[in-house]
């Protein structure tokens, strides 16, 4: 009992400063709202801090730190006044796994396999945990890419699951269809779940239990105490090319309900004690992988093509209204002071005034502004004529490549002090005002 009267109780704090920012998503329930005001309007760019490599995860700020993970295999630790290194910590592998700070430790995962736990203050290893290995989803005649017998890592495949740590344990999901629970003190395994595939989507826990997707298609709810099996969720299965198939964002619990966007075209809410479906909202083909908010009764939500951010009633999923912003929207939106922020592919960070569904200001990154490749149309639309069109497997890993080295924003914002951070796959790691 004293077990889930933690759980509950570190669910809970949405918004409070000690734990609001230091997990993906800010929290275990992934709220995705700040106690802090962002900019109304673009004063500057305070700092660039600029790693080796491109930046898909999200940051995490404790104590005037952000902690930040890079595809150079290294986290960062990064003074929020003077964006100064503090320190480093290198990994064997691409860290796509958005650090989770709690008392004092940071905890993340690596593309070499390991699950680490590094001191905050000194960027020491205290633990190191080893999994089955890390992958991407794959298939055969994924996405219809040819040869149709070869089999395909998906170039989609963004992120590593991101940790969430509650009533001293740490949770994460990895390539090899686990979900793990270890000691947060010693890296000791406490329990597994295996899944039927890839789990990259980060684990949100409120209660006690924990929801995560999985490339299996299904949406799982698990005891976080034991790893029992509560209830499953299964979204649509796309046998034939895999385009439409699996959960690759990451859930967010509101009152009760578990919402989260899937590879299915679809965003679900779920009753979180039951899994029943209370509503599904159609997104006519194409997926959704960021995660969603919900404040005053409103969801917000962006998608991948064509780049809508949707305003949904959180109650019924009917749409209140849709902002095209040109390129697809993997980065999940964060509300702070009346403000939306939310990064696309094409390098542009959008601020959203909610009062008036407006676009108040964008900042586009210095990948971006370059547009190398020429993705970006001289109106600023997405230029689909630079794409590969033979559908050959290996040219869809250098779209994927053409796109990385436009500043793409696939990075959640997180806001401190009037302070947007967020990383890019130019490399950046940017603080705006």
């Amino acid at each position: 009992m004293k077990q889930i009267t933690v759980f509950a109780a570190l669910a809970a704090v949405v918004s409070a400063g000690a734990l609001a920012q230091n997990m993906f998503r800010g929290n275990p329930a992934h709220a995705g709202i700040y106690d802090a005001n962002g900019p109304r309007q673009f004063q500057g760019v305070k700092w660039v801090f600029h790693t080796g490599g491109p930046i898909v995860t999200s940051p995490a700020i404790v104590n005037s730190t952000a902690f930040i993970g890079s595809d150079d295999g290294c986290v960062y630790a990064i003074d929020l006044a003077t964006g100064q290194q503090k320190w480093k910590f290198k990994t064997g592998g691409h860290v796509r796994s958005s650090a989770a700070v709690v008392a004092g430790v940071v905890y993340f995962g690596s593309y070499d396999g390991l699950f680490y736990a590094v001191d905050a203050a000194s960027g020491q290893l205290k633990w190191k945990f080893e999994t089955a290995g890390e992958r991407r989803f794959e298939a055969k005649n994924l996405h219809g890419f040819k040869p149709v017998t070869q089999t395909i890592a998906d170039p989609w495949d963004t992120w590593q699951s991101s940790p969430a740590v509650v009533g001293g344990l740490v949770y994460f999901g990895s390539g090899d269809g686990n979900i793990y629970a270890l000691d947060a003190s010693n890296g000791q395994l406490r329990w597994k779940f295996t899944t039927g595939n890839v789990v990259h989507a980060s684990p949100a826990i409120v209660d006690g239990v924990l929801y995560v997707g999985s490339w299996d298609s299904y949406l799982y709810a698990l005891d976080a105490a034991t790893g029992a099996e509560k209830w499953r969720f299964k979204t649509h299965d796309d046998p034939k090319t895999y385009n439409h198939q699996g959960i690759q964002g990451s859930p967010a619990v509101f009152s009760g309900v578990v919402y989260f966007g899937c590879r299915d075209a679809h965003l679900y809410a779920l009753d979180a004690k039951t899994g029943r479906e209370v509503w599904n909202f159609d997104n006519h083909g194409t997926w959704i992988n960021a995660t969603p908010v919900v404040q005053d009764g409103t969801l917000y939500v962006g998608a991948s093509i064509p780049a809508n951010f949707y305003t949904i009633d959180a109650a019924t999923g009917k749409q209140r209204n849709v902002l095209n912003l040109d390129f697809p929207l993997f980065s999940s939106p964060a509300i702070a002071g009346g403000m939306a922020y939310v990064g696309s592919y094409s390098g542009k960070l959008t601020a959203l005034d909610l009062q008036t569904g407006k676009v108040a200001w964008q900042f586009q990154t210095e990948g971006g502004k370059k547009n190398e490749f020429g993705l970006i149309a001289a109106n600023g639309s997405f230029d689909f004529s630079k794409l590969s069109q033979t559908g050959f497997y290996e040219e869809a890993y250098r779209d994927v490549a053409h796109l990385f080295a436009l500043g793409a924003i696939l990075s959640s914002p997180a806001v401190e002090d009037g302070v947007i951070y967020f990383g890019s796959t130019d490399g950046n790691f940017y603080a705006l005002e």
